[in-house]
């Protein structure tokens, strides 16, 4: 049986404070053939997740939020964003699920954030956005601080 308990979570933030991407996961599938792909996240502020989706096949996926604040954004196909939830438990959202293909990335709002993750299987690369950056490009930093305070209707100045 797999826990996800207290320590674990904590050894998690610690290792996404100490890693240059600000992020770090833990696979709970066995392999990249299962049907449903699962995974704990941590975030720290400041990471980039580069807008992307899940789209060769087309695949949903599911967020639960299990300690800190995030925002997870969704994009149209130019990088508008079409829409901004906020998961937290102040907020009054912690689980979100993505249509499959969906344009999306996701933001830290406070420190020591984790996210339990759930898409389906098996693993296929994620297709990401044209207009954003790459992670490590200069630009990638604008965006990532863009995306902390970006709603509905906003297009990123950098796109394009």
């Amino acid at each position: 049986m797999k826990r996800l308990d207290r320590a674990a979570v904590e050894a998690l933030c610690r290792e996404a404070a100490a890693s240059a991407r600000g992020r770090t996961h833990q696979l709970w599938h066995i392999d990249h053939g299962d049907p449903v792909q699962r995974l704990a996240m941590a975030l720290q502020p400041g990471t980039y997740v580069r807008p992307h989706r899940h789209a060769e096949p087309p695949k949903w996926e599911a967020l639960v939020l299990l300690a800190g604040r995030v925002a997870l954004l969704v994009f149209d196909d130019d990088g508008r964003v079409r829409d901004r939830v906020t998961l937290g438990h102040a907020d009054g959202c912690v689980v979100t699920e993505l249509p499959p293909g969906t344009w999306h990335s996701l933001v830290a709002l406070a420190p020591d954030s984790v996210l339990f993750e759930f898409k389906q299987g098996p693993f296929a690369p994620a297709a990401f956005a044209a207009w954003a950056p790459a992670e490590g490009e200069a630009q990638a930093v604008e965006l990532e601080r863009w995306l902390r305070t970006a709603q509905p209707g906003e297009r990123w100045g950098g796109v394009g």
